[in-house]
């Protein structure tokens, strides 16, 4: 009965938003520049006063703090854990194929669904739109740093997602919490315990930083990127961007109420056709100009150490780019995908961790590989018209394959948004049940959906910088707190090592 009431009142405040939301779509319409000139401005204050802490603005060499510490993270997981991202990669891809699934394991979903909750989260407008985004800004130097970023990203993921199944809350009715804010708190409680005033003030940093990159990166910017290349294939919905975010907001609605079970569900059957459909239309433009790629690949490496871009700000600039982007598309040291990862079937947290760890390797590695390619050959970048507009460079790169491609792109872009907004949806859900109880969860339900009506209305440069930054602050408590508590995780990787070679692979 509780539990019936319970699901009444979520339906309850779901609907009542959307009436409320199509009630001030309808004065939005009258008002429509004041209303997009408020949310803007409530927008670019909130980043130019954190951003200036974030990337240092006041440095001579304009170095990014987050730069320092994503990159140190990298290099010490990798090393920590001695190459696990390269000596355990094909153990890795046996354990996704379901040979160590067993139903008695606690947890929600199997290990190919936290891989594709996770995956729908990454996978789609950071290879879409980030990476055109990088060339755009950085030039083709800036895809080498995201291919360094995903391969020392492996081991952060690896290190973050085998501590959501070490330290994880089960609920009695099967439902799990966990991810960053909670290892934090309990790991720096069992293993720090004179520390873990640090780990409690990390975890609830993680968990409000979640929240704002969920409804900045996970949200307004997969509804900006969507709207924006519907309107480059459909004209006639230039004016609809209200109508278009209500849409998508009913659309995710549907979907968070299930929770994620539902979520992986639904991202499980979306992803890989999805990926398919993109991964074939990049080959299609990679193959057909095949002799273009030995070149292209070798600006790749000349660009990114060029002696022009060695000059002050120069380099640093392209490599922050690279960073950025890589981060926004593959999530590598943020710890987001820990708290779906944390819901998945397993009585060894290393597995988990090392299914997660594939995830730079499939998302940048791969994708955003072939989508670099494919916007270097066709030289989409160049346009002028086009600067800075992710998904329309990209869009643009895809019509070399005829002009319907781009409209199926659109499309393609559409559902990439969607999936992605389901899953980031949860992984603030998750936050807020840290911070104030499961029954929060309803509320933040309702403000995750009205801030998908806002993401086609608000400017893409807001958007953008404030996904940034709210994405990359999240790599601030969880990489620092990794880091002390990396020894529990280094004992247990070489024990399952240990018993890989005892009982066979």
């Amino acid at each position: 009965m509780k539990r019936f009431l319970h699901t009444k009142k979520i339906y309850f405040a779901f609907f009542s938003i959307l009436s409320f939301m199509l009630g001030q779509s309808y004065l939005a319409f009258a008002s429509e520049d004041r209303a997009q000139s408020f949310i803007n401005n409530t927008i670019n204050t909130i980043n130019s006063y954190w951003g200036s802490f974030l990337f240092w603005n006041g440095h001579p060499l304009k170095l990014p703090l987050i730069l320092v510490i994503m990159a140190f993270g990298g290099v010490f997981f990798t090393f920590r854990y001695w190459f696990v991202n390269l000596t355990l990669f094909k153990h890795a891809l046996e354990i996704v194929s379901g040979k160590y699934d067993k139903k008695e394991d606690q947890g929600e979903i199997t290990h190919f669904q936290a891989l594709t909750s996770a995956l729908s989260a990454t996978v789609g407008l950071g290879n879409i739109a980030g990476v055109a985004v990088a060339i755009s800004l950085g030039g083709p130097g800036a895809v080498f740093w995201l291919w360094i970023v995903a391969f020392f990203g492996m081991s952060m993921k690896f290190s973050s997602c085998t501590f959501a199944q070490l330290h994880r809350i089960l609920h009695s009715d099967g439902k799990v919490l966990g991810g960053p804010m909670v290892y934090l708190d309990q790991g720096f409680k069992s293993q720090l315990p004179n520390l873990h005033f640090l780990g409690k003030f990390f975890a609830v940093l993680f968990a409000t930083f979640t929240i704002g990159a969920s409804l900045g990166g996970g949200n307004m910017f997969q509804g900006n990127q969507t709207f924006e290349i519907l309107v480059s294939q459909f004209p006639s919905l230039e004016n609809t961007n209200w109508i278009v975010g209500i849409v998508l907001a009913v659309l995710v609605g549907i979907v968070i109420i299930g929770g994620i079970q539902r979520i992986g569900d639904v991202t499980s059957r979306l992803v890989p056709f999805m990926c398919g459909f993109y991964c074939l239309g990049c080959l299609m433009i990679i193959i057909s100009n095949v002799e273009l790629v030995p070149h292209l690949l070798g600006q790749i490496f000349y660009q990114a150490f060029s002696p022009d871009a060695m000059w002050a700000g120069g380099f640093i600039g392209v490599l922050t780019q690279g960073v950025k982007r890589a981060s926004f598309s593959n999530e590598a040291g943020l710890g987001s995908a820990a708290i779906a990862h944390a819901a998945a079937k397993t009585d060894k947290p290393i597995r988990e961790g090392l299914v997660a760890m594939l995830e730079p390797f499939i998302d940048t590695h791969l994708v955003c590989t072939m989508t670099a390619l494919s916007i270097l050959i066709t030289n989409a970048h160049l346009e002028p018209a086009l600067a800075g507009k992710g998904a329309a460079i990209t869009a643009q790169a895809f019509s070399s394959l005829g002009s319907f491609m781009p409209m199926l792109l659109a499309l393609a872009t559409a559902i990439f948004a969607y999936s992605t907004m389901i899953s980031w949806s949860y992984y603030g859900e998750k936050g807020c049940e840290y911070l104030f109880g499961r029954s929060s969860i309803p509320y933040y339900q309702v403000v995750y959906v009205f801030c998908v009506v806002l993401g086609p209305v608000a400017s893409l440069e807001n958007v953008i910088e404030f996904s940034d930054l709210m994405l990359l602050s999240m790599a601030f408590p969880n990489i620092i707190g990794m880091v002390f508590l990396s020894k529990k995780i280094k004992s247990l990787l070489e024990e399952y090592k240990n018993e890989r070679k005892l009982t066979g692979p």
